[in-house]
């Protein structure tokens, strides 16, 4: 890790008794000669303050950890913020029906003696320079009152307040919770920031006598000398044809692997990776170029032996990402040379989608495209990866046709948000196609509107090697009603471990909700409508 410019302190207090604090906070050097600091204030009122802010400051530290070195600060810092505040916002909307992670957040970035700062909510960032305190942040809340008017994870979408300076030496950055800065006063805040973090806090408490009224929390950075930016790099280039045989920072162009000739068969000093480029669009548009971005920060960041190692060579020169080449043959290949997989290898294959589905959802993302296209068994030991870092998406995005149309859930098709449920959904598509060889609900052209009225046919009707409470597994799985649906990994797992317990959701003895959840609420309209004449005729 290189010699950092910036000396670093973070410490906080819980308020009253409490032995947890609602605040978060991190600070890291990254080699790439960053530093980044993150505080969030979870909002008591709400009930999962304290897991926003937690995941608000681990979302944006990994992001700047793992994003492209040809990304700027701005755009990492405002992509970071703008997909952390949704994905809060919807994960609420789905569990509880209104907003309950919420928090506040400042953000702080050096680089070099440039400093870039973001601020949601009433935490504070300020500047102590020549013995004089300025606040660098903006307060989100009404005027005199604890009234937050912005947070992380309040609304759907988010305008944080941006902010850029340069540094001076000795200069102090001090990002607070309201639970310090409204104790202190601003010639306290000076005096004090020399003990950095730890004794701020510290004397707070102290004046208080050890009974905060709030929780408080603190991040100091002291900047100790002006190191220059490091030099700032051209364009990398986005090449417009590519050809058999061309050469691309050494790599040799073996063959395309796409039909649209961005993705290629590459090798250099005998070794074979898959080298894949952005649209040539891409030097025009700037959101193209973006949304490869974000494809390429996702694929780097993931490492799990379920899927493809990605990542970027030093010093190249054109816009691309390298992924493991994998000897195989996807599962559909695999479809046309024989009848169905295997029940083993389908009830294997479940399990490695949802370990890997799991794994994806911890980091905040889905793979949005589950098919066995997208699935590779390697030649060498006959093992399962997963592929297609291109369809990679964060949980809730509301991109409503990304996918494939087969395998999309039917709330896909009115603009719902992917969601773990429709994730569950197209890998049930996807182990139900696999042991028939056919799709539960027929195949769905693109553009086209499904309606899903009828149940699907029991897998092993189709293939006899199916047992039956793999048939009532997988149709949970693919239900066109989310609310019977399985909605967690979690309770998938549970039953492949409890295959006994496993009820046909179509039985006769199942509820009617359950066996046929139209002609449930058919009944139930009609029934409210007799009554309520029942009741005007006879009232």
């Amino acid at each position: 890790m290189e010699k950092s410019n910036i000396k670093t302190s973070a410490f906080g207090l819980a308020k009253g008794v409490q032995l947890q604090s609602e605040d978060s906070f991190d600070v890291k050097h990254f080699n790439n000669g960053k530093t980044v600091a993150v505080l969030c204030d979870g909002v008591g009122s709400a009930k999962e303050g304290r897991e926003a802010s937690q995941k608000v400051v681990n979302h944006i530290i990994s992001g700047f950890e793992n994003s492209p070195d040809d990304w700027d600060i701005p755009q990492t810092l405002s992509h970071l913020i703008k997909s952390i505040n949704s994905i809060l916002f919807h994960k609420s909307e789905s569990e509880y029906g209104n907003p309950q992670m919420v928090t506040t957040l400042t953000a702080v970035i050096i680089e070099g003696n440039r400093l870039y700062g973001a601020n949601v909510g009433d935490s504070r960032i300020y500047l102590v320079r020549d013995n004089n305190l300025k606040q660098l942040s903006l307060d989100h809340s009404l005027n005199g009152t604890n009234a937050l008017t912005k947070a992380i994870g309040l609304q759907p979408e988010i305008e944080p307040y941006y902010f850029e300076n340069n540094l001076k030496e000795n200069d102090f950055i001090l990002m607070a919770s309201d639970g310090l800065y409204s104790e202190l006063t601003d010639r306290e805040i000076i005096d004090h920031m020399p003990m950095m973090a730890n004794g701020l806090v510290k004397y707070l408490n102290r004046k208080v006598h050890e009974n905060l009224r709030d929780d408080a929390s603190a991040i100091i950075l002291k900047f100790i000398e002006n190191i220059e930016h490091r030099e700032i790099r051209e364009p990398l280039e986005i090449p417009e044809n590519l050809n058999i045989g061309d050469e691309v920072d050494g790599y040799k162009l073996l063959k395309p692997l796409a039909l649209n000739m961005r993705t290629w068969l590459v090798e250099k000093n005998n070794n074979k990776v898959v080298m894949k480029f952005p649209p040539a669009s891409a030097r025009e548009s700037r959101e193209e170029l973006l949304t490869f971005s974000r494809e390429t920060l996702y694929s780097i960041e993931i490492n799990h032996k379920l899927f493809p190692r990605a990542y970027i060579p030093e010093n190249r020169k054109y816009k691309y990402y390298l992924i493991e080449f994998l000897e195989g043959k996807n599962l559909l290949e695999y479809l046309n040379n024989n009848k169905f997989i295997s029940t083993n290898d389908a009830i294997e294959l479940l399990k490695i989608l949802l370990e890997g589905s799991a794994y994806l959802l911890k980091r905040n993302l889905l793979h949005g495209d589950i098919k066995p296209e997208n699935i590779i068994r390697l030649n060498i030991d006959g093992s399962f990866k997963i592929v297609d870092f291109g369809s990679i998406v964060e949980i809730f995005s509301l991109n409503s046709r990304a996918g494939t149309p087969s395998y999309l859930a039917p709330e896909r098709f009115n603009n719902s948000p992917i969601s773990e449920s429709t994730e569950i959904f197209a890998i049930g598509v996807t182990i139900y196609k696999l042991l028939t060889d056919k799709f539960p609900y027929g195949e769905i052209e693109p553009f086209q509107n499904p309606t899903f009225h009828k149940n699907p046919e029991a897998p092993s009707k189709i293939n006899r090697a199916v047992p039956v409470w793999l048939d009532y597994l997988i149709l949970r799985m693919v239900h066109r009603d989310y609310k019977i649906r399985y909605k967690h990994f979690s309770e998938i797992n549970y039953d492949l471990k409890h295959t006994e317990n496993i009820k046909d959701i179509f039985s006769s003895q199942a509820p009617l909700l359950q066996r046929d959840p139209l002609k449930f609420y058919k009944i139930a309209f009609w029934s409210a409508i007799f009554l309520n004449i029942f009741q005007a005729i006879y009232k």
